[in-house]
Parts: structure tokens; C-alpha cells; sequence
């Protein structure tokens, strides 16, 4: 027979601690004897009575054996929970008391006083980049001074490890150690005197130094990305007055409101020589958002998904793995440089915390935030960029899209819709109703042809902005515009071996971009502006559409000229609301016949030139009076770019290879042959479009 543990335990638990015994019948009654059994020691000397003892109390009290095991059963249960409740009591008194001293702690080290200086540390736990970064430069100045004295006593003083300076000569680039640290970095022994205007302001490609992060340094990092996470969240579900939505839809942020919003000690809102940009903006794109959330976590990656925007991206550490299959909770430290396709503008450098977090089943958000690491900056940054909180919200949608919420903002979603675009082209094994049949006889080949279009525009991209450190060196000075180039060795296996010259000149229009767009990519005005064509017709032969957008393609061309009849042109260009690209590259027919059998492209040698086409941002006056833009020109959707821009700036790039010798040098007559090649160029581009040359 079962016996309800509930009513043993009402019944032991009214029981003083006596030597009187409480036992429940099987009717729900109890009977009390108060004189214990004579050979009974008591419960606390024998709580376990074996069976002997038992049937010896179930005689002597008259109850049957069961009834003196679940006894004893519950009175066992009982005085363990009284044992934990006391336990816990004590447990509980002594949480408090440490939490009372640990608060008493941090208050205390808000006010430490330095006993030499006196000075008061506002915290001692975040100060100590501070330290390190003084501590550097307290090494340098001392440096200095030691120099300065040991040249007027005639010996060295003794002093702290030197930091060595970087010695950059204009006639030898090679170096043999990195900032003193012993680190070999590479060599280039170009001579770049031959280049007018050239000075020793140009810096090798620098290894990055090996990091050595302390576990209070991980802390730190953590807590940063963790407080970046919930300012990007609160970012997130505000609207105005936070939030500044514009005539045309487009969100900014009101810089008053975030300040208000988010008091942060850092002073960089507070500079007045720094120039903020901040919105917000949303859109679908063609992948699902964990493949999504795996790019962004993947630094190479990440330049893929960012050709145009993202130059260089590196994952320097990992801080935190986080979980398996789904990056939630990993942290990394990234060093990302950010572009313009232009060569006016330096690239942006900055290290920072990218930290992805799954809010809910099938939705992520990945916030950035800028960390600053002593002893970096002095060295690689030539223009210094600071990036508050800042990244996305990624949704999976039904169809197997994802939504994307970004801060930061039209130029990154574009651009990212349109790479989707292309990944959807790529895994597409049927032709598209644009596609020229025949010519790509294959899936296989299509995928090969766009792999080599993908590496030509990198290509392209990087040829304006080098990651490898030179910088662009003016040649010339013409009337309405300056040629500026650039000298770098090749040896990359998909370029051409050698010395090859990149040269750059930009020009503005006061025409619509997406006009020029359509000017430069069409087959049939290209000889009114190819003045290596000798203005012989050009035939497309082979075309693969690579986004919804008509202009995203790529498309294979034929010059009838005699004299090169084993030269095709292959062409990409590029369209959406930030911006627009015309990359083309000769390619001899052999290899293109390599590619679109579906073999590797990855060893064809490119050599890319082109043009990148941008807003002026100026308001386009004669939109509403009926000026023709091509397929439209509006920023909604993507149809167009620039929809209110009245002009636009146009980004010319040639490269050429100057010669097959990596030691060769450059001489006049090249520079000359650059001048005359973008001179001629912008002429002829101007005149096709009915524009005045003054």
C-alpha cells in the first residue's frame, strides 16, 4: 500500500524536536507515543533503522513495518530541508556582505589619489590604454632628448630601449625590420625619381606587428562590444526625434537627440574639426541571413560582399569564438580601410570591435565599434577614422531572403543588394532572357566568365586605392583637371609580371550620372571616347546579366580591327544608387576561350582600366522639366542612381604595364604617353557628350 508523502510531511512537520513520536496511520490519522521504544537511540544517532530494528518498533509501537520506514522516510526529508534552508540563510549574509565591500572597493578607486603626483585617477580599470599609449610617447620624447645630449658629451647616455624611426629613402624602398621589433617586411626597390613631383612620402606594405592582447584587455573588449550592442538596439527601435526623416525618405541622425540620448565620455563629438555621418536605411536582399551573418563575420569575405567601399579587411583576433553554427556571441578585433573610387581621396583606416548577437530565432544583429591600439596609428593611419556604434539587423525572410537594417547606410545596402544580386546570378544554371546564347556553351562556363569579371573589378577597385601603401604622385597639371599616378611592381599570379603605371584624373560633367552610365557601356558609342580603338565599330559577342538591373552585366567585345583580330575586350559595368562602374580589360582569345569552357581563370593575367561615375549630390533643376535619364534615375529603386544629382564626377583609370623587368624604371616618354592617353580621352569624352572644354 502507497502512503501519501504530503500528509507524512504535514504531520512530521508539527512535530517538536522531543522524544515523542508522530506516526501516520493508513486512514490519514495520527498517533503520538510519548515514551520512544526502549532500545531506540533517537533519530539523529540512527536516522537509517535497518530491518531488524523496524519489525522491532513496529512490535513495540503496534504499527505495521511500513508505516515506521515511511516515518522515518519523512522526518529524513524534513531535516535536510531545514539543514539547506540554514544554509542558504548563511550563504545569502555572506553575498551581501562581499557585495557591500565590492561596491566599497569601486567607490575607492574612483577617488585614488597618485602618491607622487597627487593627481586623481578617474578609473584606473579603462585608463590603462591611456597609460600605454603615454608611455610611448614619454619613450620617443626621451628618445629625442638622449640624441640631442649625447651629441654635445661625446657618449651615448644610458637609456630605455630606443624605439627605431622608419626610414623611407626615394632610391631604395627595402626594408629590413619593422619599427625595431625585428619583423621582416617586404622589399621594393623601385626607383620612383623619374616621376615628377615625386617625393619620399610613399610607405611599403607593412606587415602587421604581432598583438599581444591580456586577458584584462579581452575584459575591456567585451565590455565595450556588449555596451555597443545595446546602444546599436535602443538605435534600432528609436524614431524621431533621435531619428531626422528627410523630404526624399531618407533617416539621419539628430546629433543634439544622441547626445542627449547617449552620454559617453569620449570626446569625439565634441571635436570641431571632425565630420560626422550618420543614417539609417532598409532593404531586402537575395540571400538568407545566416549565410549573411557568415560573410560578415569572414574578413575576406567581407571585402567580396564590399568591393568598392571595402579596400582592405583583416581579422587581427578573435576575442570570442562564440557559438557553433551560428556566430552568436563571437567577438573580433578587425582592421578594415575604407574607400572612394577616387584617387583625391585617401583611404580611411581604423581597428574595431565587430561583436554579432542572435536576438531571436532567425535574427541577428552585428554592431562595430572603433578600439584604439597603442602604437598603431603613428604608423598606418593616414586618415584617422573613429566609428560609434554602429553595423545592422539581419532578418530571415520566407522566400530564403533576409531583411537588412543598417546604420551608415544607403551606400552599404546598395551596394550589398546588388553583390546578392550577382551571388544569385552566379548559382543560376539556366540563361537569362539577356543572356546571348551560344557563345558560353555551359553553365560551368558562365560561372568561369563571371569568376574573371568578379577579379578584374577587384582588381580595378584596388588599382585605385593600393592597399601595398604608395600613394599617387601628380604628373601633370592641365587646365581643368591633374593626372596623378602611381608605380607598383606585379607579381600576383592573375596580373601581368612586371612594373606596371596606374594613372588616375577626375573630371566632373553637368550631366546626369545615369546618362554617362549608359554612354560608357554601350557597345556603340565606344568609339566616340576609346581612343585606342581609332574609332572602329565594336561588336558584342557574348553577354551574361549579373542583377536585375539592365547596366549589371557583363559582356564580351569585338573591335574590327585588322591588326589585332586575336583581341577581345572583356567588360563589366555596375549600377545602383550610390554609384556606377564601366571596367574593361583585353584579353587575348585563347584565354577567353579557357574561361568559358569552364576552366580555372584564376592565372588569366588582367590588366583593368575604366571609369568609376558618381552623384555631384547637386539637385537636378531640369528633372521635372522632361530631361531624358536613361532607365530612370530614381533613388527607390534600382533603376538608376543620382536621381536628383544635376552632374556628375567622372573617375578616369588606365594601367599600363611599363615593362616585363621588375627593375625597370620610369622614363619621360611614358609619362608623356599618360598625359597624352586621359588627355585625349577626357577630349573626346567631352565632345560626345556636347560639353564645353573651358
Amino acid at each position: 500500500m502507497e502512503f501519501s508523502s504530503g500528509g507524512g510531511g504535514g504531520g512530521g512537520a508539527q512535530a517538536a524536536e522531543t522524544p515523542a513520536m508522530a506516526l501516520i496511520l493508513t486512514g490519514g490519522k495520527s498517533v503520538t507515543i510519548d515514551t520512544p521504544p526502549t532500545k531506540f537511540r533517537g533519530l539523529k544517532q540512527c536516522p537509517h533503522p535497518d530491518e531488524k530494528t523496524r519489525n522491532q518498533l513496529s512490535r513495540e509501537l503496534n504499527l505495521h513495518p511500513r508505516q515506521i520506514k515511511f516515518w522515518f522516510q519523512n522526518r529524513r526529508t524534513q531535516m535536510k530541508a531545514q539543514h539547506e534552508r540554514a544554509d542558504n540563510c548563511a550563504l545569502r549574509a555572506e553575498n551581501d556582505k562581499i557585495r557591500c565591500e565590492n561596491i566599497a572597493i569601486r567607490e575607492a578607486l574612483k577617488n585614488v589619489i597618485c602618491p607622487s603626483c597627487g593627481r586623481v585617477s578617474e578609473d584606473s580599470y579603462f585608463d590603462e590604454a591611456k597609460l600605454r599609449m603615454e608611455n610611448a610617447h614619454l619613450k620617443e620624447e626621451l628618445d629625442r632628448v638622449s640624441s640631442i645630449a649625447a651629441k654635445y658629451i661625446g657618449r651615448p647616455i644610458s637609456q630605455l630601449p630606443p624605439v627605431q624611426p622608419i626610414h623611407v629613402s626615394s632610391l631604395d624602398l627595402s626594408m629590413a625590420s619593422f619599427g625595431g621589433h625585428g619583423i621582416p617586411g617586404p622589399s621594393l626597390d623601385l626607383d620612383l625619381d623619374l616621376l615628377p613631383g615625386s617625393s619620399s612620402s610613399v610607405i611599403p606594405n607593412l606587415a602587421f606587428p604581432p598583438m599581444s592582447i591580456s586577458d584584462m584587455d579581452k575584459s575591456l573588449m567585451a565590455d565595450i562590444a556588449a555596451n555597443a550592442m545595446d546602444e546599436l538596439i535602443r538605435l534600432l527601435q528609436s524614431n524621431e526625434p533621435l531619428w531626422i526623416k528627410s523630404a526624399d525618405g531618407r533617416e539621419t541622425l539628430n546629433l543634439e537627440s544622441y547626445e542627449r540620448m547617449f552620454q559617453s565620455p569620449n570626446s569625439h563629438l565634441k571635436n570641431p574639426n571632425i565630420r560626422i555621418e550618420a543614417s539609417r536605411d532598409s532593404g531586402v536582399v537575395i540571400m538568407n541571413g545566416l549565410a549573411l551573418v557568415e560573410m560578415f563575420m569572414d574578413a575576406n569575405k567581407w571585402v567580396e560582399l564590399f568591393p568598392t567601399i571595402v579596400s582592405r579587411a583583416r581579422t587581427m583576433e578573435v576575442i570570442s569564438s562564440g557559438m557553433l553554427g551560428n556566430q552568436s556571441g563571437t567577438l573580433l578585433l578587425m582592421y578594415e580601410e575604407l574607400q572612394v573610387l577616387s584617387a583625391l581621396v585617401p583611404t580611411r583606416q581604423l581597428y574595431f570591435l565587430r561583436f554579432c548577437q542572435q536576438i531571436e530565432q532567425g535574427s541577428w544583429a552585428i554592431v562595430d565599434v572603433s578600439y584604439d591600439i597603442p602604437h598603431q596609428e603613428p604608423i598606418f593611419f593616414s586618415c584617422k577614422a573613429y566609428r560609434l556604434p554602429s553595423g545592422c539587423l539581419i532578418q530571415d525572410m520566407p522566400n530564403g531572403y533576409s531583411k537588412w537594417l543598417a546604420f551608415g547606410a544607403e551606400r552599404w545596402l546598395s551596394t550589398l543588394q546588388r553583390i546578392c544580386e550577382r551571388f544569385a546570378c552566379l548559382l543560376v544554371t539556366g540563361n537569362s532572357t539577356r543572356d546571348l546564347g551560344g557563345v558560353i556553351p555551359s553553365p560551368e562556363g558562365k560561372r568561369s566568365m563571371m569568376k574573371l569579371a568578379e577579379r578584374m573589378v577587384n582588381n580595378f577597385c584596388s588599382s585605385i586605392n593600393p592597399s601595398n601603401g604608395q600613394q599617387w604622385t601628380t604628373l601633370s597639371v592641365l587646365n581643368e583637371f591633374e593626372v596623378r599616378a602611381t608605380l607598383h611592381k606585379s607579381t600576383d599570379p592573375g596580373q601581368p609580371n612586371g612594373v606596371v603605371l596606374s594613372a588616375a584624373a577626375t573630371i566632373w560633367l553637368p550631366i546626369p550620372p545615369q546618362i554617362v552610365f549608359n554612354f560608357f557601356r554601350d557597345e556603340r558609342t565606344r568609339p566616340q571616347w576609346d581612343v585606342l580603338s581609332n574609332q572602329n565599330p565594336v561588336q558584342e559577342v557574348a553577354h551574361i546579366a549579373n542583377g536585375s538591373h539592365p547596366g549589371n552585366c557583363i559582356s564580351v567585345l569585338r573591335a574590327f580591327n585588322t591588326s589585332q583580330n586575336n583581341m577581345l575586350i572583356l567588360q563589366e559595368s555596375c549600377i545602383d544608387s550610390s554609384g556606377s562602374l564601366v571596367v574593361y580589360c583585353p584579353v587575348d582569345l585563347p584565354a577567353i576561350n579557357i574561361a568559358m569552357s569552364g576552366e580555372d581563370p584564376s592565372y588569366i593575367p588582367l590588366l583593368p582600366s575604366g571609369f568609376t561615375i558618381s552623384p555631384d549630390g547637386r539637385p537636378d533643376h531640369n528633372q521635372a522639366a522632361g530631361v531624358a535619364g536613361g532607365d530612370g534615375a530614381s533613388t527607390s529603386s534600382n533603376t538608376g542612381i543620382g536621381g536628383n544629382s544635376s552632374g556628375s564626377l567622372i573617375t578616369v583609370v588606365f594601367q599600363i604595364l611599363v615593362s616585363n623587368l621588375p627593375s625597370a624604371r620610369m622614363s619621360p616618354e611614358s609619362v608623356t604617353t599618360v598625359n597624352n592617353l586621359i588627355g585625349n580621352t577626357v577630349h573626346q569624352i567631352k565632345a560626345a557628350l556636347n560639353c564645353s572644354t573651358s
